[in-house]
């Protein structure tokens, strides 16, 4: 009850007190915004969508490089069936699967310092883009598959020595879930001819990554065959080296070749290491097509971009690989990406296509697997800005591309008029552990306050 008050208190402290802030430290760079949204949500409950009536307040505020963007959510309905106003205290309460932690960490729907390059970037929060290095280990990593059900907080936190003139050595952190600390790992690299100052060899960035799950089944339980029993799967580790050298770097093209080498280690019913490696050439074009090209190299078992965008939805589905229950062939493969943003970043899209060079049948690993995120700002088509994402794997054949199964589906559809922004928000998520599909919605109108 306590811990309840204090967040309404938030909402006043929130509403009253940083408006005044901002307009006293308008010349020193400081901004605030916010927004009050109203709305419906779907939420799922023992199996079954139940509906939602929500309210939720959206400070956002942020003075130069750094930002912070909170995030206060209450679920209610006014009739729970039996003509009982019904506040949705699961929201706000602890239990034997969820912590102080996992409920007051997400009101931070996230605390930034610059971007993802920068010689010192930090952002703690809701994250769909965690990367290590080249990705090869640890790509896209999202925490955000369990929207609008759970929020999860991850931090990623970079520091190059390019920032106290060192520019010998750089660190990359990142872990998904601050509450738990399952999903982490980092990356340390080199510059070891950056004294020489020869051209382009300068840049030579040498690394090594190590990235762990501790407990991955935190976020579901695993069960054996008989859909029943439930096991604690051991830690999951990962390690690897990479390289990555960039080639040309000017306004009209940037190309790099980079590549990689990753082992996952043996386990009980695994009793080989599996390695897999990867080299490639990527860049941009014109600085608004950025383009890359990849030949794969996988020994059996082993499961390249292991943590990658969907991880945490086929977690069980990857550990049976990893720890050897289930077998997979290695083969020999490819990876290509395509993109282009236009117009400041209103109108973006990028699509991930990767598989084997020769298919096997009975192999579904070996099969392509597409990645495709489309973003339609706000300005270029009057009151209307969207976006949307499709994510499909095992696609044995063109029916395969459109069908659901092993898909994840999201679209956010918003229509503004004066303050106001009018969401539809739609994702299908593919279960694997059930062969179903898990549906979420979400209508609301959200009023800019400040």
């Amino acid at each position: 009850m306590r811990l309840r008050r204090l967040i309404f208190l938030l909402f006043i402290v929130t509403i009253l007190v940083i408006p005044a802030f901002s307009a006293e430290g308008e010349d020193t760079g400081f901004n605030f915004a916010m927004d009050l949204e109203i709305g419906a949500e779907s939420i799922t409950e023992a199996g079954t969508p139940v509906s939602y009536q929500m309210l939720t307040i959206n400070p956002d505020f942020s003075f130069g490089k750094f930002g912070i963007g909170l995030d206060l959510t209450f679920h209610y309905r006014f009739d729970d069936g039996n003509g009982n106003f019904d506040f949705r205290e699961q929201d706000w309460t602890t239990s034997s699967n969820r912590s102080f932690w996992d409920i007051y960490l997400p009101i931070f729907r996230y605390i930034r310092y610059g971007h993802k390059g920068d010689s010192l970037f930090g952002k703690i929060g809701s994250i769909d883009d965690g990367t290590l290095g080249n990705g090869f280990i640890m790509g896209n990593y999202s925490n955000t598959n369990f929207l609008p059900e759970k929020r999860i907080v991850g931090m990623a936190l970079d520091l190059d020595g390019k920032l106290f003139n060192f520019p010998y050595l750089g660190i990359e952190t990142f872990t998904g879930n601050l509450a738990k600390m399952d999903v982490f790992g980092t990356r340390l690299y080199v510059r070891p001819l950056t004294s020489l100052e020869l051209p382009i060899i300068k840049d030579l960035q040498i690394g090594t990554t190590a990235a762990f799950d501790r407990d991955p089944n935190a976020l579901y339980d695993f069960t054996l065959n008989d859909g029943i029993t439930t096991y604690s799967p051991d830690t999951v580790s990962i390690y690897g080296v990479d390289f990555k050298q960039p080639i040309v770097a000017n306004n009209v093209i940037s190309l790099a070749l980079f590549g990689d080498i990753a082992f996952q280690p043996a386990s009980d019913a695994k009793t080989t290491t599996s390695s897999g490696e990867l080299l490639g050439v990527g860049g941009k074009l014109f600085s608004f097509i950025n383009y890359g090209l990849n030949a794969l190299f996988l020994g059996d078992n082993f499961m390249p971009f292991y943590f990658d965008s969907v991880y945490d939805l086929y977690r069980e589905a990857k550990y049976e690989v990893y720890n050897g229950s289930s077998k997979i062939a290695g083969y020999n493969g490819w990876m290509t990406n395509l993109g282009f943003s236009f117009l400041d970043g209103m109108f973006e899209f990028n699509t991930t296509v990767d598989g084997a060079f020769k298919r096997t049948s009975g192999e579904p690993t070996t099969y392509p697997h597409l990645r495709s995120v489309l973003v339609v700002g706000e300005g270029l088509i009057p009151g209307f800005f969207f976006d949307a994402s499709w994510d499909k794997r095992y696609i044995e054949n063109l029916d395969d591309l459109i069908d659901p199964d092993n898909a994840v589906i999201g679209a956010n559809i918003n229509y503004k008029t004066g303050p106001a922004v009018i969401t539809l928000g739609y994702n299908l998520r593919y279960v694997p552990e059930t062969g179903g599909w898990d549906t979420t919605s979400k209508l609301s109108t959200s009023i800019s306050l400040y």
